[in-house]
């Protein structure tokens, strides 16, 4: 692969709201449409409840008065055949019909439509990646959990805030993951909301028992002690942590002797501390990767700032740019990212995506060990291939690149479109063997050399990934960040080294 060119196309801003396991924008906007009718539907079903009940009240409210005047002189009230006659009708008719009222099933209407709208439900498995990717954002960002639970994130139009619940929700995902960094964070992050006055149905105890274990399982014996106790403080009859209680105090018993024994042997000994604090997904690299999502990364030196450019293109004198030149600008110098601006116009941007959101499936990677596509956890999208056949636009585009690029399309892949809602994400890859505006988040950065390119709607991102030598560019290692706030659709395009042999003749040196 010789080249890749990243279109932006477009934004649709909405609340932080976005599974790891990855259900796409276009399918959660679906799900608050699907939610809006339920709720439509659940207020006709209460409305049909109070009717009903109006009914009966009117019906009790009747015979309170008609018992109550016949209870005073029952025999002179039947006495009066037109009483008696109503009584027989009443007793006989008139109580079975209002059984059958109360009887009524007033949900069937309601249930019938949960029936039909829940097979578009996530299911588990979405809402636990709804979790990690709120993880995800938190460790690439720099979020404190206090920041992401009243919901001030940069850019959001839809305040939000988590309750207890939610944070302890998110707890017991991290716990489940063996992840117990975010684990004690999160449960942290509900008990401070329980002190201040939280109404909730979970508990302190429930909280403590989770954030107990997860302090002691980083090593903090110390800590954990102390949780457990306030736990036990809480309720003294708590089995676990009755356990847990002697458990601790018996290490802490046997690792003061240990230490006092090797202190005898060697005075000037030292005992190291577990460390805490280092997500169990960390990668080698990913300080750098998360950095540069952050807008932290290298800055260029003045020197080399003024070796970029902002310029005309008109592609080597192609007809199609000589009166209406392309702009393009220098987003780096090496590897060499160029930016095209109004590359796609508006109407394109529809046409593409709706053309892709009904074939959008979660985005696959190769398994080095089967050699099959397969989904992964650093990938976190959907995508789909759109041909030049299908629709004149599709064409167009793919005219465009090649008259932008002057490499030959014909070899290339098909015209990818990637939708990465809240959270999604690529992690540092290579291309050789890929915008729209975002509220915050969604960057492509290069960790190798330190750049980052932000998302803007309607222009093309370039950059070469193997040098003119075939030989792979090692530098143009990148990753997409995840998106913050709203939501990054993309367009990608894959260039082939074959069929450019006259458009980008081999060099004799490998790293030209």
């Amino acid at each position: 692969m010789i080249g890749y060119i990243l279109i932006v196309v477009i934004l649709l801003p909405q609340s932080l709201a976005h599974p790891g396991f990855f259900t796409s924008i276009g399918q959660m906007t679906d799900l608050i449409h699907t939610e809006k009718d339920l709720v439509t539907s659940l207020k006709d079903y209460i409305k049909a409840e109070e009717d009903k009940l109006e009914q009966i009240k009117k019906w009790a409210e009747k015979l309170d008065r008609l018992t109550s005047t016949a209870t005073k002189d029952p025999e002179g009230f039947v006495g009066h055949p037109v009483n008696a006659f109503k009584l027989m009708k009443r007793l006989n008719t008139e109580w079975s019909e209002l059984e059958n009222l109360v009887l009524k099933d007033m949900s069937d209407g309601f249930i019938s439509n949960l029936t039909i709208q829940r097979q578009y439900f996530p299911n588990d498995e979405d809402q636990v990646g709804a979790a990690k990717a709120l993880l995800r954002l938190q460790d690439t960002y720099n979020l404190d959990t206090d920041t992401i639970s009243k919901g001030n994130l940069p850019g959001v139009k839809h305040k939000s805030f988590l309750t207890v619940e939610d944070c302890f929700e998110l707890g017991k995902v991290a716990y489940t993951e063996a992840d117990y960094y975010h684990t004690e964070l999160w449960m942290e992050q509900a008990l401070r909301q329980l002190d201040e006055g939280e109404v909730s149905a979970i508990d302190k105890v429930s909280v403590l028992d989770y954030l107990s274990y997860a302090v002691y399982q980083q090593g903090d014996l110390d800590k954990a002690l102390l949780l457990t106790k306030k736990l036990l403080e809480l309720d003294p009859e708590h089995q676990r942590a009755n356990g847990n209680l002697k458990y601790f105090e018996y290490i802490m018993a046997k690792e003061k002797d240990d230490n006092k024994s090797a202190s005898d042997d060697q005075s000037d000994q030292k005992t190291t501390p577990k460390k805490k604090g280092v997500a169990v997904d960390y990668l080698p690299e990913r300080q750098k990767y998360e950095m540069l999502c952050r807008g932290e990364g290298i800055k260029m030196t003045p020197r080399r700032q003024k070796k970029l450019f902002c310029r005309y293109h008109d592609g080597n004198r192609n007809p199609k740019f000589i009166l209406a030149p392309a702009k393009q600008e220098d987003e780096w110098d090496k590897p060499r990212i160029i930016r095209f601006h109004d590359i796609i116009s508006d109407a394109e941007i529809e046409i593409v995506k709706d053309l892709a959101k009904p074939r959008l499936s979660r985005a696959t990677v190769h398994d080095p060990e089967t050699g099959k596509l397969t989904t992964a956890q650093y990938r976190v999208s959907k995508s789909a291939w759109l041909s030049g056949y299908e629709n004149p636009v599709v064409s167009r585009i793919n005219m465009r690149i090649q008259d932008l690029t002057g490499l030959d399309v014909s070899t290339a892949e098909e015209l990818q479109v990637a939708n990465y809602g809240v959270g999604g994400q690529y992690e540092p890859h290579f291309d050789f063997a890929r915008m729209s505006d975002v509220s915050a988040g969604g960057a492509t950065v290069f960790p190798e050399v330190g750049a980052s390119v932000w998302p803007k709607k309607g222009t093309a991102v370039f950059w070469y990934n193997l040098f003119a030598s075939g030989e792979g560019d090692y530098s143009t290692r990148h990753a997409a960040c995840p998106v913050l706030v709203g939501n990054k659709w993309v367009s990608n395009k894959w260039l082939h080294e074959r069929g450019q042999e006259f458009r980008r003749p081999c060099t004799l040196s490998e790293l030209e």
